[in-house]
């Protein structure tokens, strides 16, 4: 049986924190778990490795965690703090001497030709990356590795977003609301991964009720809290608030399954 291990290459919102000129408490944090990069994790089984999303941040994530080798990108949506640093998949395509597999639905396949117009013309600029883009919308499909990957659509306000369940662990950013039928989806999970942006109400992510309510209804045997604000709280201050079974991810955290 197949080992999966999860990297949380970032767990921020799309400022990350600290927020630029900022000087709240959390953002001043000397405790590095309140120094969070954007929202992305990393996925190791069977040998190879997967991310999803490439923020902004991917380039430095890729160094922070010593990543070698790269298999496939997997994306939620198209808003930029989730696809902003897919350009520097250049340096896999290097090493690797492949393309890098991409599965994305078809709203994020247009947005990257938009945002990244040079990776997709027909006479391409020497070096750009090299990609072959996997069309999903709400079905399972296939890793490269042979695990099976199952979609779990949510909505980030108007925004259709993916989450992804591998094997008993569902993966899930940027939600604000979640279908009955997708719920079933997720049910049976043993790690559930979950945005809670801050205490207050927000018009197109859970809060931390929300959150906590949604972890309640798949009742996993754990689940983390990411895509955290600085207007949450620090670290610290949020895990003394939470059920036993409820962590805050922090970027660097590893867990297997």
């Amino acid at each position: 049986m197949s080992e999966l291990e999860i990297t949380f290459l970032g767990t921020g919102t799309s400022q990350g924190i600290p927020v630029i000129a900022c000087d709240c408490v959390v953002c001043q944090s000397a405790d590095p778990r309140d120094n969070r990069t954007r929202s992305s994790i990393l996925i190791s089984v069977n040998g190879e490795n997967y991310v999803v999303d490439t923020g902004p941040d991917f380039r430095a994530q890729m160094l922070r965690e010593n990543v070698k080798s790269l298999r496939a990108l997997l994306f939620t949506h198209e808003h930029k703090d989730h696809v902003a640093g897919m350009d520097d998949v250049r340096a896999f395509n290097y090493k690797e001497k492949r393309d890098m597999e991409v599965f994305c639905s078809e709203r994020v396949e247009e947005a990257l030709m938009r945002e990244f117009y040079y990776v997709f013309e027909s006479i391409k600029y020497p070096g750009v990356p090299s990609v072959n883009v996997n069309r999903i919308e709400n079905n399972a499909f296939m890793l490269p590795c042979g695990e099976r990957i199952i979609p779990v659509e949510v909505m980030h306000y108007k925004m259709p977003v993916l989450g992804f369940r591998i094997k008993d662990f569902t993966y899930i950013t940027d939600a604000k609301t979640v279908d009955d039928s997708e719920v079933e989806k997720v049910k049976g999970s043993r790690v559930l991964v979950v945005n809670a942006l801050r205490k207050n109400e927000h018009i197109s992510h859970f809060n931390l009720d929300e959150a906590l309510d949604f972890i309640e209804k798949i009742n996993p045997e754990m689940a983390y809290l990411t895509h955290i604000s600085h207007l949450f709280d620090s670290h610290e201050e949020i895990e003394r608030e939470l059920p036993k079974n409820v962590r805050v991810a922090y970027d660097g955290l590893k867990i297997n399954l």
